[in-house]
């Protein structure tokens, strides 16, 4: 019987992973349970910031403790950073001990160095000689190919930064990962979406806000202008002008110039211009993706594609690469951010490593935790609730949302992943023509042009939704495709402004409650689909009884299912 422990937290998304005999045992983010998002920021001095809740889930859900771990695999090889990662910005512009300067690389060197230490501090034992430090790059490819359906397939992985590279393509042979070629820093789509992101208003970690505005922008407009940031070239790469982004500085000036607007500050309007941008750094990054993986299909020449890294999040660009390549199917692993490399860092050292056979690949995301009735049922009496325990209101929550209720969705193991799939959930009506609005402005206290997610019964998602060619990313909301055109205007709420929805398919084998829940609705309404948010506000995703409750009372939610218990809030 062989243990692996996989590791991130050189960067964020801090995670850990467990597999027995290769088979994945639990997969948890350290941000559920701190309740800090991303876990901590990325900083030179932190990367030795251990996923000390998310490693002791891990080693309690397999009733096991550090000595019966066998191998644990780190998602960062520090020594390459600290070879190749010199100061590549002009040493002047950078302030002291920060990413690019001899200080602060040489800190965060020594930093990485010691997890080592500061684990077997953890673990009360010396496990140095059990522990790899794994290339960053790898332990992505790895997250994805090694977990896919496909024997052989291109992969594809694009995010910030790993130890120099911002880009990696390579394709999986069985159970052997190959690298063809990597793009370095600073040509990196995730840097750059990162610091377009600040530009426009938000946050560094708010892709997601801005793939929603570009919905609404005009490319064209601005495109012109976003040509002089990212070029492509004839050989498969791209390039960005690191002039005008200076990742390594809080600079906007060179921004500033070129779209001649102001950085925009967070409570400002938004405006046309701050749409167009963000819909020609959508577009251009369709066209990089593109252009990466048509290159990487002529090499390969593979009918599959395996795609991961932080940029892999981008459901958008995703749906453009099969109509636009050559590629027939493509995987995306659902915790595709740096999260996931705890997976692909516990398999890398399984597959590659002990060249054991690929014989688990992924069927669902529920390897959170889970508490028992009993539990639920204390932490509910703690906080003076009334409750209703019933086996079975799949019918009772159906008819709840037909009639316009909000009802927060708490059940078995939490998913991985940035997505909610139905176990940490927020649900509504799709059909309503103001649930949105009530939602983004009452709910979750978020931008109103940002649109909301159908859960759809597989079997009949055809027949709302263009998905023919991308049957398994829609599974984890992954891809966004079209809703068809008869179709739209019976689903407003889930419905975004282009005509698109990001689709999670719902299936009884891998998640059986909420499908006789969703089953119920159609029964009810004659729409097999319910919307569905995460179950969080401002904050991450609830994980546990105790932050569900705390999110519910705060919040104007009608309704908590919590297991096997109803909840209902009194106006």
């Amino acid at each position: 019987m062989t243990h692996i422990l996989g590791i991130n937290s050189t960067y964020h998304e801090s995670s850990a992973c467990l597999l027995k005999d290769g088979k994945m045992i639990a997969f948890a983010e350290e941000e559920r349970f701190n309740r800090i998002k991303h876990a901590k920021p990325a900083r030179v001095d932190n990367p030795d910031v251990l996923p000390v809740n998310a490693i002791q889930f891990c080693l309690d859900q397999g009733n096991i403790g550090f000595s019966d771990i066998h191998y644990i695999g780190f998602s960062f090889h520090p020594e390459t950073r600290w070879r190749k990662c010199v100061s590549v910005d002009e040493p002047a512009g950078l302030i002291d001990h920060s990413w690019g300067t001899q200080t602060g690389e040489k800190l965060f060197y020594q930093k990485n160095l010691n997890i080592p230490n500061k684990l077997s501090d953890l673990a009360g034992l010396d496990i140095s000689d059990r522990f790899y430090f794994l290339p960053h790059h790898l332990c992505h490819a790895a997250s994805t190919f090694l977990v896919s359906p496909f024997k052989h397939s291109a992969i594809l992985i694009i995010d910030g930064i790993a130890e120099f590279a911002s880009t990696w393509l390579g394709y999986g042979d069985n159970h052997t990962i190959h690298e063809l070629w990597e793009i370095d820093y600073p040509n990196s789509l995730g840097f750059l979406w990162e610091k377009m992101s600040e530009f426009l208003g938000f946050t560094e970690y708010d892709a997601c806000k801005v793939m929603g505005l570009a919905s609404y922008g005009e490319s064209a407009k601005v495109m012109e202008k976003m040509n002089q940031i990212i070029c492509l070239k004839d050989d498969g790469r791209f390039e960005i002008n690191n002039d005008i982004m200076k990742f390594r500085k809080p600079d906007f000036s060179s921004l500033e110039a070129l779209f001649q607007i102001e950085k925009r500050s967070e409570q400002t309007h938004i405006f046309a211009v701050h749409e167009n941008i963000a819909a020609a750094l959508q577009d251009v990054t369709e066209k990089v993706i593109i252009h990466l993986a048509n290159q990487l299909q002529k090499t390969t020449r593979s009918k599959h594609i395996c795609l991961a890294g932080g940029v892999a999040l981008n459901c958008v660009a995703n749906g453009k690469i099969i109509p636009n390549t050559q590629f027939e199917s493509i995987f995306i692993q659902p915790a595709a951010n740096d999260a996931g490399t705890a997976i692909g860092a516990a398999y890398y050292i399984w597959n590659q490593k002990l060249k054991k056979p690929r014989s688990n690949p992924l069927t669902h995301v529920y390897w959170g935790p889970e508490f028992s009735d009993q539990t639920i049922r204390k932490v509910l009496e703690s906080h003076n609730l009334s409750y209703q325990k019933l086996e079975s209101f799949e019918s009772i929550i159906a008819r709840m949302i037909s009639q316009g209720s909000i009802v927060a969705w708490f059940d078995g193991r939490m998913e991985a992943g940035p997505r909610a799939l139905g176990q940490r959930s927020i649900l509504g009506d799709p059909r309503s023509p103001i649930i949105r609005d009530v939602l983004n402005n009452k709910v979750k206290y978020r931008e109103i042009f940002r649109p909301f997610c159908p859960s759809v019964l597989k079997e009949d998602a055809g027949k709302w939704f263009e998905i023919e060619q991308f049957d398994d990313p829609a599974h984890y909301m992954l891809i966004a495709c079209k809703v068809r055109k008869n179709k739209a205007e019976r689903i407003p709420a889930v419905t975004h402004i282009d005509g698109t929805a990001r689709i999670q398919l719902v299936t009884k084998e891998t998640n059986p409650r909420y499908y006789q829940l969703i089953s119920e609705f159609k029964r009810q309404t004659g729409i097999p689909i319910v919307l569905n948010t995460s179950f969080n506000i401002q904050e991450p995703i609830v994980c546990s009884p105790e932050h569900a409750i705390y999110t519910f009372k705060k919040s104007r939610i009608d309704c908590l299912v919590i297991g096997n218990f109803l909840v209902k809030k009194v106006w």
